[in-house]
């Protein structure tokens, strides 16, 4: 998976390709005075600033007319703390850098995404997450961070340093400040079980809420145009270690999951109609298997097929029924949806802008392959997870603004406020932010 580039023309593109920028200048600061410097230099040059990682963010949270920071010499371990179990690093490490590194001194974060491309800062900031029972987004598991604000100083928060911005800026959308640096709790290296098996979607919805209490992390996917869904169920374990077999692997997660996958959305493209038949053999193609291994390496899979998201995260209680109103509204339309629908969960946190911030919390995502036009099957969609208040994920297509968020984050003003403070002349300002917090 390739990261975002600047073309000769200097335009900045993002992983999927639905947003462009052309920045007057980009800085790759190798130090944090010289990343508060360049902010500093910004605001003489009334210039706006935006922070990016490998653009894994399907909106426009990143994207400047101004000035363009690339954190990536920002990166690698500053610390790790085995007393407090806790690793500083610096805000453009890779996520997959972090877990290697990680794994490499018998350390492991305990909940993490499906991916692992992007930077640990561009993830938290946009509340980036995985699935779990009692584990939380990758924000919640930070102790501490480090932020260049808007007039070039540079703040520490935690629990008990700046608590207020602590609160907030785990998951700050690059609204407060670049985050140069992060802390996050750690523990010891640990196996997960991996049991992977098909199951019809009438069942999953039947029995979900005992499948999220019996397993530790649980997640499906469901197959538009067919009753099937892949379930994934991790539970920790006393090992032995059985990763997947090298050859097995392969076929699986890349020539399945990746190249047959590739072709069959090519097809699907070039002739809708076959969709559905494409969709009925997509989802009986992935034997149920079993394997234990480090979490990364249970948590994370490659994805190299392109495409555009939208997720929005409604109250747990209400995600049968929002996925019973999607499958009809799919079934009814005209709409050929060649991408499974992937559902996980998460436990209330206390993140201002967390999307699972103080309420139980399932996410429903839906994904369109790359060029193919998303917008009739987003809107339908996006209509579903409203009515049921649902909050859209940072980095993913969304059309909500200022006036819906007011409403369905019970913190919001705490953000704005704490934004007027940090931020009074928007530095950090774009037209996304514009448009969820505004002006």
């Amino acid at each position: 998976m390739s990261t975002t580039v600047i073309g000769k023309s200097g335009t900045w593109r993002n992983w999927a390709g639905n947003v462009t920028a052309r920045p007057v200048r980009e800085v790759t600061p190798a130090t944090v005075e010289e990343l508060a410097a360049a902010v500093r230099k910004a605001a003489e040059d009334d210039l706006r600033v935006k922070a990016v990682g490998t653009g894994h963010s399907f909106t426009a949270a990143a994207a400047t007319d101004g000035v363009l920071i690339r954190p990536q010499l920002l990166a690698g371990i500053r610390k790790i703390d085995r007393d407090a179990m806790t690793v500083t690093v610096g805000a453009g490490t890779p996520l997959k850098r972090l877990n290697l590194a990680l794994a490499r001194e018998g350390l492991s974060l305990t909940n993490m995404g499906d991916i692992m491309e992007q930077t640990v800062s561009g993830a938290t900031s946009t509340g980036t997450h995985g699935t779990g029972r009692d584990s939380a987004s990758i924000a919640a598991q930070i102790k501490g961070l480090e932020l260049v604000t808007a007039d070039g100083s540079v703040l520490t928060c935690s629990e008990t340093e700046n608590p207020e911005v602590f609160a907030a800026a785990r998951v700050g959308i690059g609204a407060l400040g670049i985050v140069t640096a992060i802390t996050f709790a750690v523990e010891p290296i640990f196996l997960l079980t991996a049991r992977e098996e098909p199951m019809p979607f009438e069942r999953v919805l039947a029995e979900f809420d005992e499948l999220h209490a019996e397993n530790e992390h649980f997640e499906f996917y469901w197959f538009p145009h067919t009753g099937n869904t892949n379930t994934k169920r991790n539970n920790r374990s006393a090992g032995p270690e059985k990763p997947v077999p090298q050859l097995n692997s392969w076929f699986e997660d890349e020539f399945l999951s990746n190249g047959v996958f590739q072709v069959a959305n090519w097809v699907g493209q070039a002739v809708p109609a076959t969709i559905p038949t494409i969709a009925q053999i997509s989802s009986r193609a992935l034997s149920a298997r079993t394997y234990t291994d480090i979490p990364y390496k249970v948590f994370t899979s490659p994805r190299r097929v392109r495409f555009v998201e939208m997720e929005f995260a409604v109250p747990r209680e209400a995600v049968v029924d929002t996925l019973r109103e999607l499958k009809a509204m799919v079934d009814r339309s005209n709409l050929r949806v060649s991408f499974p629908v992937e559902v996980r969960t998460a436990p209330a946190d206390d993140i201002t802008l967390s999307t699972a911030s103080g309420r139980e919390t399932a996410y429903v995502a839906v994904h369109m392959f790359k060029g193919t036009p998303y917008q009739a099957y987003f809107t339908a969609a996006e209509r579903i997870f409203t009515a049921h208040e649902g909050r859209p994920h940072w980095g993913k297509v969304h059309t909500r603004d200022t006036d819906y968020f007011s409403k369905v984050y019970p913190r919001f003003g705490e953000f704005t406020a704490l934004r007027d403070r940090l931020d009074p002349e928007r530095r950090f300002q774009n037209d996304y932010l514009r448009r969820v917090l505004g002006a």
